[in-house]
């Protein structure tokens, strides 16, 4: 089973059609990524998410790992049958939560005893205490491997160090560093797929060479290299080289979006796109807006994974469709919609706008309904995924 094929390439800019072929299904690129951090896309049913067409979820090892267990999802029979999840799942590494809780010098009260949630960070990895349990755990690029295997995601990231922002050249070189060094680690820790990277380094990139199994051996699962490097140039197409260098099934790309302006976002992206593998898919972490994806396709990302549709829809925003920019949306909380018999979005073909009202839902989010948090995620999530659809057929039409 061959892993990515670029199918098609925009004549307009670096945008891209391609398939991932995983055990769980293929995903159509560029596809977005919802976020099931625990598990669970936060109040769906995973039938709703096939009803969606929802190509592909991401789960949070970090959390994960914290609760229930990375040992007790591997009994389960992996995440999949865990969660019940019946699509392709990526898991993150760790690293960019542990490194957030301890730039916020998080606490945790273990026992009715505040200490610090991150206990010590050096070369080697990161110890921290559970928020759960106050259980120490340690993430190291070999734990996280460990831990992501055991989790059995189809697709898995690298360990890696995400820079804070803003952040002075000398710690983001520092870190992208680190990163280079665990990436290697992360490969080491998987002796097939060590083996297979040995063997052929630029040999088309099939289940032969650029995977392993997971710990039960049923299904591959394929690692992505994370390029890091801050808000700067030169760090970041040295961080392109590298990772790409390392034949990785997979490419992703970190430390974005995470304070700085959509501007500086997208040099970040712009710098490296000509760094960026035709044979391989290219992952953007954490950045999903309609604009963005719209913007940064041309670039040559294939997949995006992003909170806000989910979150904003338990906030009580609604997408419009179509839609790319937020001044758009509908605060479905607000006095005026209390009356309001229309249906959410007269656009959208969704199950919810052809069953219910602004009415309704501004109901169900006044008395704290969860049917209301339900609704407007499937929603969002419906607008999301048409979106995408339309994003397809446009560099199909090279419009894009």
């Amino acid at each position: 089973m061959k892993f990515f094929k670029n199918l098609y390439r925009s004549k307009k800019s670096k945008a891209r059609l391609g398939e991932i072929k995983t055990s769980h299904g293929a995903i159509k690129t560029p596809a977005f990524v919802p976020v099931a951090t625990k598990g669970t896309v936060k109040t769906m049913l995973p039938e709703l998410l096939k009803n969606i067409k929802i190509q592909v979820a991401f789960v949070n090892t970090y959390h994960l790992v914290s609760h229930p267990g990375a040992d007790i999802i591997e009994k389960a029979g992996g995440i999949h049958n865990y969660s019940k999840l019946g699509i392709p799942l990526m898991s993150d590494s760790g690293g960019f939560q542990v490194f957030s809780l301890a730039r916020d010098q998080r606490k945790a009260d273990i026992r009715g005893e505040e200490q610090p949630i991150v206990v010590k960070i050096t070369d080697d990895g990161v110890k921290f205490r559970s928020t759960y349990d106050g259980k120490l755990i340690e993430f190291t690029p070999e734990k996280s491997m460990e831990y992501q295997k055991k989790i059995g995601a189809d697709i898995v990231m690298a360990f890696d160090e995400c820079t804070y922002y803003p952040s002075p050249h000398d710690y983001a070189e520092k870190a992208m560093k680190r990163t280079h060094q665990w990436l290697k680690r992360c490969i080491k820790s998987h002796p097939e797929r060590s083996e297979g990277s040995r063997r052929s380094r630029n040999a088309s990139l099939d289940s032969s060479s650029a995977n392993w199994r997971t710990q039960n051996d049923k299904y591959q699962q394929y690692l992505y290299g994370i390029i890091q490097g801050a808000t700067f140039e030169d760090l970041r197409k040295q961080s392109a080289e590298f990772v790409v260098s390392q034949n990785t099934p997979g490419v992703a790309i970190g430390g974005v979006s995470v304070g700085e302006s959509k501007k500086e976002m997208r040099q970040q992206v712009k710098w490296i796109s000509d760094y960026l593998p035709a044979d391989r898919p290219v992952h953007l972490l954490g950045v999903g807006q309609f604009d963005d994806a719209l913007d940064l396709v041309k670039y040559g990302i294939d997949t995006f994974d992003c909170v806000e549709p989910t979150r904003l829809a338990r906030m009580g925003t609604i997408y419009q469709t179509p839609s790319s920019h937020p001044e758009a949306d509908l605060d479905i909380t607000k006095s005026i919609y209390k009356n309001n018999l229309e249906s959410l979005d007269k656009n959208c073909s969704c199950y919810v706008c052809k069953n219910f009202t602004k009415s309704y839902l501004f109901h169900l989010f006044k008395q704290k309904e969860i049917l209301g948090y339900t609704l407007a995620t499937y929603h969002n999530l419906f607008v999301m995924e048409r979106f995408f659809d339309r994003i397809r057929e446009s560099i199909a039409k090279d419009l894009i």
